[in-house]
């Protein structure tokens, strides 16, 4: 009997680490297992090079949700940007493609307007500042021209 409880006892701390491991990179990875309920708004950029899908949204530094899509739409890049529901940004928010530190990841930044007209789920952000072209500004740097 005393194997028994023994067994079950070890059984029972191997589940408990195996949930605690499976929680803890589900977290460190960003991955929302259950899928809340953030809202979908739009922005066209001219472009975004380097910007991945899962990409940390941020307004004055805090995250606030990710780009869940990049697509093609009349030759701009068209990015999706999931936010969650407890933010609001005004209709005249301003987006731009940023980077952390000198070669980092890519992300997008809000920086709020004062209208209290919010976005809703499916509307558009129209100001926009794609992402800057690092190899671009060393050529014209050293080379004094840009390449087209």
């Amino acid at each position: 009997m005393k194997r028994f409880n023994l067994e079950m006892a070890v059984g029972a701390f191997m589940l408990v680490g195996l949930l605690a491991v499976a929680y803890l990179t589900l977290n460190v990875g960003g991955i929302d297992l259950f899928g809340s309920n953030y809202y979908r708004v739009y922005a066209d950029f001219d472009s975004v090079s380097g910007l991945k899908n899962g990409a940390q949204i941020e307004i004055a530094g805090v995250p606030v949700g990710k780009v869940t899509n990049i697509t093609l739409k009349d030759d701009q890049a068209r990015v999706e940007l999931s936010l969650r529901p407890e933010v609001k940004i005004g209709s005249d928010v301003f987006a731009s493609i940023k980077t952390q530190g000198i070669i980092g990841d890519k992300y997008v930044q809000l920086t709020p307007g004062a209208d209290d007209d919010y976005l809703k789920d499916g509307d558009e952000i129209t100001e926009t500042e794609s992402a800057v072209d690092l190899e671009s500004l060393i050529s014209k740097y050293v080379f004094g021209k840009v390449d087209k």
